[in-house]
């Protein structure tokens, strides 16, 4: 465990450290952080054959490991789909829940507040997806737990054990002063599941929220004469974009047209996994639903998309091979990209001062080694 040995070296053999790439370097891990970055030397304790990349950062993670947050609110399943999306190169995650009611919520907030004073690899914060949506555009959202904010949410919101906590919402349901309130509390506001038009939702933006949530899903689309949520997210350079790149829920070219349209860095990966990520788990219980998987896509018993079987290395590939990024690009989008929009300069990158999660590709893109906070939590 590397986490407890003292300066332990690693030598990689190639290394893209977030912005280049690096051949034959030695990492000095200690007390958890990369201390050191030096040329190849004699002295290393193992030696990393593959590329060595930043730690993924995945800010949508509803389960996985046969875990549905919503379903299982408590640390014991954070710590399962902590440990299952690792295996994909996951190092740091926003454990997201669904829209639900005021005491499931507090029930994950506690556990994500006893997950990070045990420091879980892994868990940085929470993300509430929800309540405070569109009806016309919950997509699998339950309809009968969309509400207002109530002060039962604002106690929650304002709430310093969580890490970083990150908020979708509809701005036509969340009046100006309240996203404004969000955010000086800390939070990061991100429009989603709405149906607003260009103005209201440029209202927000002027008012502090940054970033919208699984860009051109459950959002009013562009068009003509009236731009929409998605105008909104592709006009305003400093806004960050979330977009799941799983051949289901955005088409290529939609994909495509985002990438050159947003400035560099401004679109990140992100997974809007459920819970058979890691497993071979085909159907699970969603409220009063059913999801089951089918050639990759899941789908709730009433018809909707629900969320995805996608993992970040998954992404990467996509984005890569479908997409035709570059693959320093692919990976950025998937570990400095959702670091920054978070303000963690620390993830994300490989550099003396950051922290020690890592993760080791195979000449196919696929995870062979994960560490987190130098302690290597998973090897295939």
């Amino acid at each position: 465990m590397y986490a407890k040995l003292k300066g332990f070296r690693l030598h990689a053999r190639r290394v893209f450290d977030g912005f280049r790439y690096l051949e034959n370097r030695v990492l000095t891990l200690e007390q958890g952080k990369i201390i050191a970055i030096d040329r190849e030397t004699a002295a290393a304790d193992a030696f990393a054959d593959g590329l060595l990349v930043p730690g993924f950062v995945d800010l949508q993670v509803n389960g996985g490991g046969g875990v549905l947050f919503n379903n299982q609110p408590d640390a014991a399943a954070l710590r399962t789909m902590a440990s299952a999306h690792a295996r994909f190169g996951t190092t740091a995650m926003l454990p997201t829940l669904i829209t639900d009611k005021l005491a499931i919520m507090e029930r994950a907030a506690d556990a994500v507040a006893q997950a990070l004073k045990e420091k879980v690899p892994g868990i940085i914060g929470i993300h509430f997806e929800g309540p405070h949506l569109s009806e016309g555009k919950k997509g699998a959202h339950s309809e009968q737990f969309i509400r207002k904010i109530s002060e039962g949410e604002w106690r929650l919101y304002a709430r310093k054990d969580l890490g970083q906590i990150m908020i979708t919402l509809a701005p036509e349901t969340v009046a100006a002063q309240d996203i404004r309130r969000l955010v000086a509390l800390g939070v990061k506001v991100c429009l989603g599941h709405s149906n607003a038009d260009y103005l209201k939702a440029q209202q927000a933006v002027d008012v502090g929220a940054d970033g919208f949530t699984h860009l051109f899903n459950a959002m009013s689309p562009l068009q003509g004469r009236e731009p929409g949520m998605v105008g909104c997210a592709l006009m305003n350079d400093n806004a960050s974009c979330g977009l799941i790149v799983d051949g289901f829920h955005v088409d290529k070219v939609s994909c495509q047209l985002a990438l050159k349209t947003k400035p560099k860095g401004k679109i990140f990966l992100v997974t809007d996994a459920m819970s058979p990520v890691g497993t071979e788990q085909t159907e699970f219980a969603f409220f009063d639903r059913k999801v089951t998987l089918n050639q990759g896509k899941l789908t709730s018993t009433t018809g909707e998309l629900a969320g995805s079987v996608l993992d970040m290395a998954t992404a990467v590939r996509n984005s890569h091979d479908l997409l035709g990024l570059e693959l320093e690009e692919a990976i950025a989008m998937a570990s400095r990209y959702p670091a920054d929009y978070l303000g963690q300069v620390s993830l994300g990158v490989i550099k003396a001062g950051a922290a020690a999660n890592l993760v080791l590709l195979d000449e196919n893109l696929t995870v062979s080694g994960t560490w987190i906070r130098g302690q290597q939590v998973y090897r295939r």
